[in-house]
């Protein structure tokens, strides 16, 4: 494009207007300057197809047989979900404070502790019906979409912050309660964790459809995978339900 000489820029070509359609114009939602439509390039699919198939084998070899994981489907859609709503917040949290390590650095350390208070709430309090927090799950990430992340660049930046936390890990700590509650009475923990863990992979992949649906939509596709727990790990939570005083004296 710049030489410094005349004969240094050569090109076969010449650009003029209207020889093809102009790209439409960023936003945060889908802040891809170098797409000129809504896709995914080739080798980002060559790419998530080489890490997809890595998983398949490494977590195959550690935890053994896939189609023993039948009866863990929904930790599978819980893994999904959750590190799919994990890269959601790391971006929305550059959008409010900032793309630096240190705002990255807060948001894993937020994940990490609401990870950690929903364990041990599930260790000290067992709960009576634990479905139902599938229902407090949604509306927290009803919410989340309700409020546009840019409404709350108005407020002073504790208050910010207070607000963005809320929103963000909210649904974390109540997905982990579920998680808790549902890993008490797995047949088996290597067998329900690889499950989740090729859950957590295909989540990675999946943030990658923001680049056609844009970041705000990944919320849409989280609540479906929640969903999608709910409809298959229903009956072992119902299951995992304490029994009544009479049965366990």
């Amino acid at each position: 494009m710049v030489g410094r000489h005349e004969g240094d820029v050569a090109c076969a070509n010449t650009w003029s207007a209207g020889t093809r359609p102009d790209p439409a114009p960023v936003d945060d939602d889908h802040p891809f300057l170098y797409l000129r439509t809504r896709s995914i390039p080739p080798l980002y699919l060559v790419t998530i197809a080489a890490i997809l198939l890595a998983s398949l084998v490494l977590i195959r070899l550690a935890a053994g047989p896939l189609a023993q994981m039948r009866n863990d489907l929904d930790l599978f859609f819980m893994g999904a979900a959750f590190l799919l709503l994990e890269t959601k917040n790391v971006v929305q949290f550059a959008l409010l404070f900032g793309t630096t390590w240190f705002v990255n650095a807060l948001v894993f350390f937020g994940i990490l502790v609401s990870v950690f208070a929903a364990i041990e709430l599930a260790r000290r309090v067992h709960l009576r019906n634990p479905s139902r927090l599938y229902l407090a799950l949604f509306a927290t990430l009803a919410l989340a979409w309700m409020i546009q992340p840019e409404s709350l660049l108005s407020l002073g930046v504790p208050l910010r912050f207070a607000a963005a936390v809320s929103l963000a890990f909210a649904p974390i700590f109540l997905a982990n309660l579920v998680f808790a509650e549902r890993f008490r009475n797995v047949g088996s923990s290597t067998i329900a964790f690889g499950a989740n863990l090729l859950g957590a992979m295909v989540g990675g992949i999946l943030e990658y459809s923001s680049l056609i649906l844009g970041y705000r939509s990944l919320l849409v596709l989280v609540a479906l995978l929640y969903g999608l727990a709910f409809v298959f790990g229903r009956k072992q939570l119902r299951s995992s339900a304490p029994l009544p005083q009479i049965m366990q004296n």
